[in-house]
């Protein structure tokens, strides 16, 4: 069990090595920009949870969005930006958050325009989004903010850590038959709470496709996935509606995890472990 001493040391930690990373940032950002613009779902999200009043001015259209994002509500009271280098220069931003994947032909052309650009990479682990946390904090001058987050999360995953552990076969299920091994957020997540990722038996590690035939044969106590009673006229989601899928999902644990919970790293990835875990306890105290 984590205990608050221990995870304020390993905070304090994560401040240090962030540090010589950040003196590079030093010469183009001031310690603590005024005009913050994010074009990156998972950087909205910690930013709107960093940064302090004013100091953000402009998120990524999809953090409205609640399919994908767990802050949607908090995003409708931002301006939202498409992703556009002209849009973005329009807000006359000290500094720009992107993810190191998305918007590469807009964050190509804002470091030629010499606009400072942070880029961060997509979180594998919890200890990724600590990371990432610290490092945000350090650069909005949000240190405090960054560490109270980080704080709260290891308090409650030092809780979930108590809790009788499962070494039951699980595996996660998404749409178009992609899965998450255990070298994923997804994969962690389920970890924390005992569960044997079936992923590790077909050879992914990390994200991959995980055919029905292979699920159905590896017959895995708990499916974690999207809902089966998905409707919307998308071939994406037509495995969750194929019969043996529905047969074995009935058979299992059936847990939904909506996406936006694991699609980016933050403290709602420690929320998503709670879920899966009241849903399991639910299901057991139904037998």
């Amino acid at each position: 069990m984590l205990s608050p001493a221990y995870a304020k040391r390993n905070v304090h930690r994560l401040f240090a090595a962030c540090a010589g990373f950040l003196l590079l940032f030093s010469s183009t950002v001031s310690a603590a920009p005024g005009r913050v613009v994010s074009i990156n779902l998972c950087t909205d999200q910690m930013a709107m949870m960093i940064a302090a009043e004013r100091q953000l001015v402009s998120v990524s259209m999809l953090a409205a969005d609640p399919a994908v994002s767990m802050m949607a509500e908090e995003a409708a009271a931002y301006p939202q930006n498409t992703g556009l280098a002209e849009q973005v220069f329009q807000l006359k931003p000290d500094l720009v958050l992107a993810g190191t994947y998305t918007t590469r032909p807009t964050v190509d052309l804002l470091k030629r325009l010499g606009i400072p650009v942070a880029e961060f990479p997509p979180a594998s682990s919890l200890d990724d989004v600590r990371k990432n946390l610290v490092r945000l904090g350090v650069l909005l001058d949000r240190g405090q903010a960054a560490a109270a987050l980080i704080a709260n999360m290891d308090e409650s995953l030092a809780a979930l850590a108590a809790m009788p552990a499962t070494a039951r076969t699980a595996a996660l299920y998404y749409a178009n038959g992609y899965t998450s091994g255990e070298n994923s957020l997804a994969g962690e997540m389920i970890a924390r709470l005992g569960l044997v990722n079936i992923a590790a038996t077909t050879g992914l590690d990390s994200l991959g496709r995980l055919p029905l035939e292979r699920l159905l044969m590896a017959a895995p106590e708990v499916i974690i996935g999207g809902d089966v009673g998905y409707d919307a006229p998308s071939l994406a989601q037509q495995g969750f509606s194929h019969p043996a899928f529905v047969a074995a999902a009935e058979k299992a644990d059936y847990v939904v995890l909506p996406s936006r919970y694991s699609i980016c790293g933050g403290p709602f990835n420690v929320a998503g472990i709670s879920l899966i875990a009241a849903r399991l306890a639910g299901a057991a105290g139904d037998e």
